[in-house]
């Protein structure tokens, strides 16, 4: 497809040329994005970044109750 301006361009046109733009920039975000990790590096990452609650805390279960039925667990007040 060659044209010298978009006014010359047709819709078909128009679209073609976003969707091969569109799809060049995917395709390099893609190369430049992927994680060359190894699975076991991935795994032991996502060890070191877990966090745990201090015990006692609400669950996630009693979170999402609370939040709908408008209370607090009591655990959480301050």
């Amino acid at each position: 497809m060659v044209a010298a301006k978009i006014i010359d361009m047709t819709v078909d046109d128009i679209k073609s040329l976003i969707a091969e733009v569109v799809d060049a920039r995917l395709r390099n975000w893609w190369q430049q994005s992927r994680d060359t990790r190894s699975t076991e590096e991935v795994l032991a990452a996502m060890d070191r970044l877990r966090w745990t609650p201090p015990s006692g805390s609400p669950s996630t279960t009693e979170l999402l109750r609370g939040d709908r039925d408008g209370e607090t667990p009591a655990s959480s007040e301050r």
